[in-house]
């Protein structure tokens, strides 16, 4: 049986793992702590699929019909 790939399907956002400089960047921006950033399961189907692990902030690129592009940040929890 052919193992079928979250990923690949047309509905799933890209979702991206944030590095430690980018996570700062994205926090002393927005003037914030990780904490306050919305979260996501490490139990979600993408997240296992990309590696993420708990207290990455990922990254998640959306189309949208109004904005052309929508991104999110979310960060993984137990």
């Amino acid at each position: 049986m052919k193992k079928i790939s979250v990923i690949d399907h047309e509905l799933v956002p890209e979702h991206i793992v944030l590095s430690e400089r980018d996570v700062k960047s994205l926090l002393a921006k927005h003037h914030i702590s990780v904490g306050e950033l919305p979260k996501i399961k490490i139990s979600d189907p993408v997240i296992k699929e990309i590696g993420a692990s708990a207290g990455d902030v990922i990254k998640i690129i959306r189309n949208s019909h109004t904005a052309g592009k929508a991104i999110v940040y979310r960060l993984v929890i137990d």
